[in-house]
């Protein structure tokens, strides 16, 4: 006689008990993880609609012509946004402009050329800087770096760039130290250590395997860095790059220090000038409800829709980048 298949049991009463309160389990879960996410969302949106809210009577008065006016009269009531988001413009690209490439050099002698006792020590120390309050930045810039700055790198630099034509006119002006080319490098010095710091540790996970081989064939360390590395990690070091700028657009108190708070549009990188957070912090907290308390909302309006480019841009150009890979392989 063929024996039949053995029946599994009949579940009890206490699997169920415990089936029923694993699928709450999981609902439950899966409801929080959701609410998690969407808060993020209901944030931004938040945001936006407030900024647009408070704005909207600045904007209505002066239209989108706001953004290229270069008024900026309390008394008179008359208000333009373009100095400060000049300012803001012209000291992050600057900034940007330093901070990449001493960037690129720290983390690539980090990862590939510094000796391994020394790699520990020094990149706690590129990370110590980025834990260093702004203001701290901010009053070093004026009280040590600024009088400095006056007394040798102005000087220095009116000189050699003073008579070349087509850029005399950002080297020229008083010799004050304060100004945009001073905030400028304050902030490449605050935004270094983040992209440092995320370049570093995007190179070091590329795998030894991929670079022992170039080394193998006889490629040099730059080869390696920029046909290895560089193709590898480009999604995290523009991460780190787009990580950088937002410091820098949105930076405060260090640029207030030493950017001079001047509502003055000059082409020369010594003059004093404005920023779009300098000037939310110089006069928000004593704008009365009106023309002035309305601008400044625009002004913050104006810095989420840069922000907001700046990090379309930057979308855009790694989707662009990925594709053209696609295609080469």
């Amino acid at each position: 006689m063929t024996e039949l298949p053995h029946c599994p049991e009949t579940p009890t009463p206490q699997a169920f008990r415990i089936a029923k309160i694993q699928r709450i389990q999981d609902f439950l879960f899966h409801r929080i993880t959701q609410f998690f996410a969407l808060i993020v969302l209901i944030a931004l949106l938040g945001i936006i609609i407030s900024l647009v809210a408070n704005a909207w009577p600045a904007l209505k008065a002066f239209g989108p012509g706001f953004f290229f006016r270069a008024e900026w009269d309390i008394i008179n009531g008359e208000f333009g946004g373009l100095i400060a988001i000049y300012g803001t413009l012209v000291t992050s690209f600057i900034a940007l402009l330093i901070a990449v490439p001493l960037s690129f050099g720290i983390a690539v002698f980090l990862t590939e050329l510094c000796p391994m006792p020394l790699r520990r020590p020094l990149g706690t120390a590129v990370e110590l800087l980025a834990a260093v309050p702004s203001i701290i930045y901010g009053m070093f810039g004026l009280f040590i770096f600024a009088p400095l700055f006056a007394e040798y790198i102005q000087p220095a630099l009116a000189a050699t760039f003073g008579h070349i034509p087509g850029v005399k006119m950002l080297f020229t002006g008083a010799f004050n130290g304060i100004g945009i080319l001073c905030a400028s490098l304050i902030l490449a010095m605050m935004i270094l250590p983040f992209i440092a710091s995320v370049m570093r540790d995007v190179f070091e996970i590329v795998p030894p395997v991929l670079k022992e081989s170039a080394y193998g064939i006889g490629c040099t360390t730059w080869e390696v860095v920029r046909k290895i590395v560089l193709p590898y990690t480009k999604t995290g070091v523009i991460g780190g790059i787009m990580l950088g700028l937002g410091r820098a657009l949105g930076e405060t108190m260090a640029v207030t220090f030493v950017i001079g708070n001047a509502h003055r549009l000059s082409p020369s990188l010594f003059s004093p000038g404005n920023s779009i957070a300098s000037t939310l912090a110089n006069e928000f907290g004593e704008a009365e409800v009106g023309p002035h308390f309305s601008s400044l909302f625009a002004l913050g309006l104006a810095l989420f829709i840069i922000t907001f480019v700046v990090l379309a841009l930057a979308k855009w150009m790694l989707s662009r980048m990925e594709k053209s890979q696609g295609l080469k392989t």
